[in-house]
Parts: structure tokens; C-alpha cells; sequence
């Protein structure tokens, strides 16, 4: 808890380090803290006193999260590509689990790595799985999709160079959610 001056909100004048207490009296709050410090507040006057039932706390859900992403792009594949096919999510490897393992239309493999933000990293990732994944000839020549809600420039670069796709995935479009931005085009 922390208490603002009317003229200058961005400094407390009094903080109390959580955990603390409330206990109400008459007329007052009294707040304590795990040392003991208590700071009293007295309430002069009411001006309005109300409540509303929220329900049930859900507690703390992160959406757009990378499992999220994987599970929308494998039910909606075709997003990679008309033709395309799912193989498995999570394809298991030596040096962890490839995001999606795919055919296109051709019927050629495709790895896919999924992240929110693409950088470097990602497409190193990616670049150790084709390595392994190219080895195995029941399913060479394997070709790698970086797809992330946002691709770094560098990450980009590196990708093109080695021949990986780069894929922009817009999570509202794969849940389904049209924007209600005017469009010209």
C-alpha cells in the first residue's frame, strides 16, 4: 500500500511493504505491516459506498503465448500454405521437440519454429533441428518456416540466408477475431 500527496503522485509519502494487514474500525483502517508499522487512516466522510460481485477470480492468464500460437497453426495449417498438412505437433528430436512437423503441398517435410518474438536465437534453433531432421531419409529434404507474431530484422536476414521462410502469424487472425479497422484494400 502506498500513499500519494494530492500535488506530486509519482513519490509516496508513506509505503507499506507487502504482506500487510487491513483491519477496519469505527471510523478508521488501520494497515500493518510484517515489522509491526502500522499506518491508521481515519475516514471523515463517505461519499460513496458501494460493491459489486466480480465471481470468481480466474487469476493470471497470458494469452498469445507460443503453445497458443502452436495449437491455433496446426489446426489452421493452411495458413503455411494451400495443400498443407499436419504431421505432428511437438515432433520429438535428440536435441528437444520441433514446434510443427508438416508436409506442403508437394509433400515435402517442413519444420516449423514457433515464437512470439522472432530473433536470432530462434533461427539458430530451427537451423540445429533441419540439421538433425535432414539425416533421417524417411523424411530429407526437410525445409524450415520461422513464424512469430513479430520477426527481428537480423532474424530475418539470417533465415532468408539459410534458405529458412520467414512467417509473420497474426494471432487475433488465427483465433478467428476480425480488427474493426477501416480498410481501403
Amino acid at each position: 500500500m502506498s500513499i500519494h500527496a494530492d500535488d506530486r503522485a509519482y513519490k509516496p509519502l508513506n509505503w507499506m511493504s507487502p504482506p500487510c494487514t487491513l483491519k477496519e474500525g469505527d471510523g478508521s483502517w488501520t494497515v500493518t505491516n510484517k515489522a509491526g508499522e502500522q499506518l491508521i487512516i481515519t475516514i471523515e466522510e463517505i461519499l460513496h459506498d458501494s460493491s459489486h460481485e466480480l465471481g470468481v477470480d480466474p487469476g493470471l492468464i497470458k494469452d498469445g503465448v507460443e503453445a497458443h500460437l502452436q495449437e491455433l497453426l496446426a489446426d489452421r495449417i493452411e495458413t503455411l500454405g494451400e495443400g498443407w498438412t499436419l504431421i505432428r505437433r511437438e515432433y520429438p528430436t535428440a536435441i528437444g521437440p520441433v514446434d510443427i512437423l508438416c508436409r506442403d503441398a508437394d509433400g515435402a517435410t517442413v519444420a516449423v519454429e514457433i515464437k512470439r518474438r522472432g530473433e536470432i536465437d530462434g533461427v539458430e534453433q530451427l537451423t540445429r533441428y533441419l540439421e538433425l531432421l535432414n539425416r533421417d531419409p524417411r523424411l530429407a529434404p526437410v525445409t524450415g518456416v520461422f513464424a512469430a507474431q513479430e520477426i527481428k530484422p537480423q532474424a530475418r536476414v539470417l533465415a532468408t540466408d539459410r534458405g529458412i521462410r520467414c512467417q509473420v502469424l497474426d494471432y487475433d487472425g488465427l483465433r478467428g477475431i476480425q480488427d474493426d479497422k477501416l480498410r481501403l484494400f
